[in-house]
């Protein structure tokens, strides 16, 4: 197949932020900078636009991913139009930046598209949820947190809004009954009061300034706690502020002390913060492909890097399987038998597969039974491309298939 009629135009091609200065109508800004064409260039380039602080990691100690290269190219699958596509033709036509993939420990397969380089860090969108989800976890096990208690024990505030009697579990598997409305780029939806909040989309001209956790404040409760599964960003802003407040130190400094110079990272992490320097953390961490790949093989590997535990081993099983019966249309119609436990995907409760997913194409799948990780980092042209998820959930279970 010629994959000149497959692969999008690059953010070079497009010419997005070329010259000295770019044109104003190569620049993005407030109102479309993840939205296409420009997404293809700013979500590389994230400290261009917003401010950040630093997840640090330890340089000393980084982990060595040894390469294995395999050819997996030629991979093919059956995707959403029932045709045949090989993996090579399939990276190409679905934005694809990064793409990398691990077989027991080893690097088997890595690509870079779109400009993107082995140093470049990379937005992760709802990826950094389950990495919120996977530091829980930590500091359930040092004693600092209790799923089962309640949220307003660490954040006393909340009681002021309909988290009021949820629980730290509630949020970790977004089964709180508090509204939030997850419309993206709506004008008005709570989504994008947080956006607002953080830094992300413009300040309306009049409206009173706002942190992230000023919406949180707002938001009331609409049904039971517990009842279902509804795909929510809020909640791991909610978790996020119990931890700092049960631990006393900022998200950053606990992802990085906990997670991050733990795995070896290669390079600095970063979130986005907002104007309280509060880090949007579900979904402004951004990171190097490699680095992703470091944090999926941790957790492929039962939460240890060699003989140091990070992650309990008990806590992954709870991010492999879920309650499927508070779980429905539309997240099912990607994954039948699938569930939400931890702020981790689950692909198929009776196979144990899980995956961290952000819009736009963001993608750590572990798969313990082949021992292995796959990242898809991406700018596709909108948020939410049903069918490109389905594809790369085939293109994953291809490749799972030829290494077993």
């Amino acid at each position: 197949m010629d994959k000149s009629a497959l692969k999008p135009r690059t953010a070079l091609e497009l010419g997005i932020m070329r010259g000295f200065p770019p044109p104003p109508e190569k620049r993005p800004d407030l109102t479309n900078w993840d939205l296409a064409p420009f997404n293809r260039w700013s979500f590389m380039n994230i400290r261009n636009l917003f401010p950040t602080v630093d997840v640090k990691t330890d340089y000393r100690k980084i982990q060595t991913l040894r390469d294995s290269p395999e050819d997996l190219s030629s991979i093919d699958f059956v995707n959403h139009e029932g045709k045949r596509i090989n993996l090579s033709d399939f990276l190409y036509s679905s934005y694809t930046d990064g793409f990398l993939a691990l077989h027991r420990g080893e690097v088997i397969h890595e690509a870079y598209f779109n400009n993107m380089h082995p140093d470049t860090p990379h937005l992760s969108q709802s990826v950094a949820k389950s990495i919120i989800g996977s530091l829980t976890g930590i500091l359930h096990q040092q004693g600092l947190v209790d799923p089962d208690a309640a949220i307003t024990d660490y954040v006393p505030e909340l009681k002021r809004c309909g988290y009021r009697d949820a629980k730290l579990s509630h949020a970790l598997n977004m089964t709180s009954g508090v509204r939030f409305v997850e419309d993206y780029n709506m004008p008005d939806s709570d989504m994008t009061r947080i956006d607002i909040a953080s830094g992300w989309r413009p300040q309306p001209l009049g409206e009173a300034q706002s942190t992230i956790r000023d919406v949180i404040l707002t938001l009331p409760q609409t049904r039971p706690h517990g009842e279902i599964f509804e795909y929510r960003s809020v909640e791991t802003e909610v978790v996020a502020w119990a931890l700092e407040r049960a631990t006393n130190r900022s998200l950053a400094e606990l992802v990085s002390e906990l997670i991050w110079k733990k795995i070896g990272a290669e390079h600095h992490a970063f979130f986005t913060v907002d104007r309280a320097a509060t880090a949007l953390a579900s979904g402004g961490f951004n990171a190097t492909l490699r680095d992703y790949a470091r944090f999926g093989l941790m957790m492929q590997n039962n939460g240890r890097v060699g003989d140091t535990e990070i992650v309990p081993a008990t806590w992954i099983d709870k991010c492999a399987t879920g309650d499927h019966s508070v779980y429905g249309s539309p997240y099912s119609d990607t994954c039948p038998n699938g569930a939400y436990s931890n702020f981790w995907w689950v692909n198929n409760i009776e196979q144990g597969d899980f995956m961290a997913r952000g819009v736009f194409g963001q993608m750590i799948y572990v798969n313990r039974a082949t021992e292995l990780t796959i990242v898809k980092l991406s700018t596709w042209p909108d948020y939410l491309i049903t069918n490109f998820t389905r594809d790369s959930l085939a293109a994953f279970g291809a490749i799972i298939e030829h290494l077993s």
